[in-house]
C-alpha cells in the first residue's frame, strides 16, 4: 500500500511535488458560472465534498479554471516588487494552489474508489494537463530565482526548524526539476513528464479493464468442493448481478482470487484462476502493457539523466531515507538469503503433502495456497473457517478504533449526515483527547467493479496552518474486502486484518498530522519512511491481548478463546519464507528496471525472467507482481517498492519500544505520535526516529519477527 495516493503518484510521476502551482505567463482565468460545485466553497459539515451535487461534466471547466487561478497565483508572487523573503515566496507557494488540490482530490479519488467510463476517459487529458501544470513550474526561471535568493540567505534568516526544512525541500525540488536546465534540455524535460503522466494513466486503466474483464463461470456445484460457505455465496450474488441463473464467477481481484486459490479443491480450476490472475494486460491485446511499461522505464532513464543522474534509481533515492541504490541493496541481500532458505524448505515439505494426492505430481504455482492451508491446518490446527467468525469487519475496525483510543485517547463517532460517494462508505468524525475536533474519516471496506484493486489511504484535505489555525484533515481509507452474503456477515482472514490496521495506520498519520505547511504534513514524507506508522498498527493487530479486546464470534459474541490466540501466535512465523520472497522478488524487479543507465529495446517478459532468475527465486512461487500489471513502479512507488521492507526495519525496532515499556504506555505513545505521527517531514525522518526510539534501527527484530533468524 501503500499508501498508494494516486494524487500523489501523479506529481511524483512527473519528479516535481503536488503543493506547487504552474510557472509560465499562461491565460489568466476567472471563475466560471456559479453551477460547478467544486469551483465553490462546499458548504458541508467540516467542507467535505458535496458529493451529490458533483456531475462528471464539471471536473474538466473545474481543472481549467482551477489551474488558472494557480498561474495567477503564481505570476503574483514572480510579480512581487518586493524583494524576495520567506513569507512572499515560500509561505506564499506553500498556501497557492488550495482550489487545485480541491478539485485533484475529489477527481482522483473517485476515480480510484467509485470510477466511471467518463472518468476514466478523461484521465489522459487530465494527467496531462497537471503534468504540463506542474511542470512548468519547476521551469520557471524568476520564481526560482526568487526562491534561490531566499536560500542564499539561509543561515542569515534563523529560521525555525520547520521552516529550513520547507526551504531546503523546495530549493532542491527545483533543481530535481529541471531548474537548471537549458534550451532544448529543458523542452524535452516538459516532454518526457507529460508522455510519463499519460502513460502512467494508461497502464492502470489497463489493469482495472483486465482485472475487471475476466471471469471464471464454474457451472457445476463438484466444482466448488473446498470452498467456505461464505465465498460460495458471494460467488453466486456475483453470477446473479450478471444475470447467471445457478452459477458461480469468481474474478482475479486479489479479494476473490486468493480465497479460491486456498480452498478450491479443483486443481485444474486453481490453475486456470491464477494464470488468468498472473497474466493480465500480457496477451498482445489492446491491454497489453509492456509496450507501455518499456516506454516507462525508457522515458526515465532519459530524464535521469537530462538531470545529471546515472538512473532513475538514483534520482528517487536521493530523497528518501536510503539515498542510494547499494544502501538498498544492502538491506534487501541481509534478508533475501534466509527468506530464500526457508522459502525452499517450505516448498520441499508442500511437494511431499501434494504428492499424498498425486505421486507423480510437481509443486506448481497454484498449489502453494492451497497447500499452505492444510499445512497450517494440520499443525497448528488452526481453520481459517473457524477462525474468521472472530474477526467480522466490524469487529476488526471497532478493535483498531479502540487501539488508537488507548494509545492516544482519539474517540471515532458516525456521521451518517455527511455527503458519501457511495452508499458502502461510512464516515466517521475523529475526536482529540479533550474532544476536540480532529478530522474527517471516510471508511469504504468493499469490492466493487468501479474501484480499483487492493488497499489504501488518500486524502479530500491535508492537514495545514491558515492564520495559526489548523486546517483539519479529511483522509479516506479503502479496502476490498468481499461484501457479506445473507446472514452471514463480512468476515476477515488475518491478512485482511493486518490490512485493515495497515491502512488506518496511514489514515493516522494524516489525521495526526500537526504541521504549518501542507508542503510537509502528513503522509508527504519519504517514500521508506511513509510505511513506518501504517505497519506500526500491524503489531497491536494480533497482539494476544488486543485479539481479547475485540475478537468476538458473531454468532454466540464469546470472545476468541485463548487456545486459538495461542495458536494464531504460534503459527506467526508460518509460511514466511513465501511471504517475503514472494515480496521480495517484486522489490529487486522494481529495481532491476530502475537501475538501468541507458535507453535499451526491452523484451519485457524475458527482462523479468533473467531478473528473477538472477536472484535465484524457485519456480514454485511467481514475483507477486508480473510486470505488465505492477501499478506501483508506474505509479508513486518507482525504484521505491523497497519501503516496506525498510520501514518493517523501522517498525520492529520501533514496537519494542512498546513491549519494553507496556503495550499501551502513554509516554512511548506520545512520544509516537509527536516524532512519528504528527510530525510530517518537518525534519529528517532518521533524526526523527532518533528523536522517538533515542537511537538508529538495527534489522535483527525484523528477522526475528519474520521467523528468518
Amino acid at each position: 500500500m501503500k499508501t498508494a495516493n494516486l494524487l500523489i503518484s501523479i506529481f511524483v510521476l512527473c519528479g516535481v511535488l503536488s503543493w506547487l502551482g504552474c510557472g509560465g505567463e499562461g491565460e489568466k482565468s476567472s471563475l466560471p458560472d456559479n453551477a460547478n460545485p467544486l469551483l465553490q466553497a462546499f458548504d458541508t459539515p467540516f467542507g467535505v465534498p458535496p458529493f451529490e451535487q458533483v456531475q462528471n461534466d464539471h471536473f474538466l471547466p473545474a481543472f481549467q479554471a482551477a489551474i488558472g487561478i494557480h498561474r495567477e497565483e503564481i505570476q503574483k508572487i514572480v510579480n512581487n516588487p518586493d524583494s524576495p523573503t520567506f513569507a512572499n515566496t515560500l509561505q506564499a507557494l506553500d498556501s497557492s494552489g488550495e482550489l487545485l488540490d480541491r478539485v485533484s482530490s475529489v477527481y482522483y479519488n473517485l476515480r480510484s474508489s467509485h470510477t466511471n467510463d467518463a472518468l476514466q476517459e478523461m484521465g489522459t487529458k487530465v494527467s496531462s494537463m497537471l503534468a504540463n501544470h506542474y511542470t512548468g513550474i519547476s521551469l520557471n526561471m524568476p520564481l526560482f530565482q526568487r526562491v534561490k535568493t531566499v536560500h542564499a540567505q539561509m543561515e542569515q534568516l534563523k529560521l525555525d526548524r520547520e521552516s529550513q526544512r520547507l526551504l531546503e525541500k523546495v530549493y532542491q525540488d527545483f533543481v530535481r526539476g529541471g531548474a537548471n536546465l537549458e534550451g532544448k534540455q529543458r523542452e524535452r524535460y516538459r516532454e518526457i513528464n507529460e508522455e510519463l503522466a499519460r502513460l502512467s494513466t494508461e497502464f492502470d486503466d489497463h489493469v482495472l479493464e483486465a482485472t475487471n474483464r475476466y471471469q471464471l463461470v464454474i457451472e457445476k456445484e463438484d466444482d466448488l468442493g473446498g470452498l467456505p460457505a461464505e465465498v460460495i455465496a458471494g460467488a453466486r450474488e456475483r453470477a446473479e448481478a450478471e444475470g447467471l441463473k445457478e452459477k458461480w464467477i469468481f474474478t482475479t481481484s486479489k479479494s476473490n482470487m486468493i480465497p479460491f486459490v486456498t480452498f478450491a479443491d479443483n486443481r485444474e480450476l486453481r490453475r486456470k484462476l491464477l494464470t488468468a490472475h498472473q497474466t493480465r494486460c500480457n496477451h498482445g491485446d489492446e491491454l497489453d502493457n509492456k509496450d507501455i511499461l518499456e516506454k516507462i522505464v525508457n522515458l526515465r532513464v532519459e530524464r535521469a539523466n537530462l538531470l545529471g543522474y546515472p538512473t532513475h534509481a538514483h534520482y528517487v533515492l536521493e530523497e528518501n531515507m536510503a539515498k542510494t541504490p547499494g544502501r538498498v541493496y544492502e538491506l534487501l541481500d541481509q534478508v533475501w538469503e534466509p527468506a530464500l532458505t526457508t522459502a525452499q524448505k517450505e516448498r520441499d515439505t508442500l511437494e511431499q503433502m501434494l504428492r499424498k494426492d498425486d505421486p507423480d505430481a510437481k509443486l506448481q504455482p497454484w498449489d502453494w495456497w492451497y497447500y499452505t492451508e492444510k499445512l497450517r491446518k494440520a499443525r497448528y490446527d488452526l481453520d481459517d473457517t473457524e477462525i474468521k467468525p472472530y474477526f467480522t469487519l466490524e469487529n476488526v475496525r471497532d478493535g483498531a478504533f479502540t487501539v488508537v483510543n488507548r494509545l492516544w485517547g482519539l474517540a471515532f463517532e458516525k456521521r451518517p449526515e455527511l455527503p458519501v460517494y457511495h452508499s458502502d462508505v461510512q464516515v466517521f468524525e475523529v475526536l482529540d483527547r479533550d474532544g476536540s475536533h480532529l478530522g474527517i474519516l471516510y471508511f469504504d471496506p468493499f469490492a466493487r467493479p468501479t474501484k480499483g484493486g487492493g488497499a489504501w489511504m488518500s486524502s479530500f484535505r491535508q492537514q495545514s496552518m491558515k492564520d495559526g489555525e489548523r486546517i483539519s484533515p479529511v483522509v479516506t481509507v479503502n479496502y476490498n474486502f468481499a461484501k457479506s452474503s445473507g446472514d452471514v456477515p463480512c468476515l476477515l482472514d488475518i491478512d485482511q486484518t493486518l490490512t485493515l490496521f495497515h491502512e488506518l495506520g496511514h489514515a493516522l498519520h494524516g489525521l495526526l498530522s500537526n504541521c504549518r505547511y501542507k508542503t510537509l504534513a502528513g503522509t508527504s514524507v519519504a517514500t521508506d519512511f511513509v510505511e513506518l506508522p501504517s505497519q506500526m498498527m500491524e503489531h497491536w493487530a494480533m497482539h494476544p491481548e488486543v485479539l481479547k479486546m475485540y475478537a468476538r464470534n458473531y454468532q454466540t459474541r464469546n470472545p476468541i478463546p485463548q487456545e486459538m490466540v495461542n495458536k494464531i501466535e504460534q503459527a506467526s512465523h508460518f509460511n514466511q519464507g513465501f511471504i517475503t520472497v514472494e515480496y521480495m522478488s517484486a522489490v529487486y524487479l522494481d529495481l532491476a528496471y530502475h537501475t538501468l543507465d541507458r535507453q535499451q529495446d526491452l523484451d519485457i517478459n524475458a527482462f523479468e525472467t533473467r531478473a528473477m532468475k538472477q536472484i535465484g527465486l524457485i519456480p514454485e512461487i511467481v514475483v507477486r507482481y508480473r510486470s505488465p500489471y505492477f501499478s506501483h513502479i508506474t505509479g508513486g512507488y518507482s525504484a521505491g517498492y523497497y519501503s516496506y521492507l525498510w520501514s518493517e526495519v523501522l517498525d520492529c525496532d520501533a514496537f519494542q519500544a512498546f513491549e519494553e515499556n507496556g503495550l499501551f504506555d502513554q509516554k512511548t505513545a506520545q512520544a509516537l505520535r509527536e516524532y512519528i505521527y504528527a510530525a510530517g517531514d518537518s525534519e529528517d525522518p532518521m533524526a526523527l526516529y532518533i528523536k522517538f526510539r533515542g537511537k538508529e534501527p538495527t534489522i535483527r527484530p525484523l528477522l526475528k519477527k519474520r521467523g528468518l533468524l
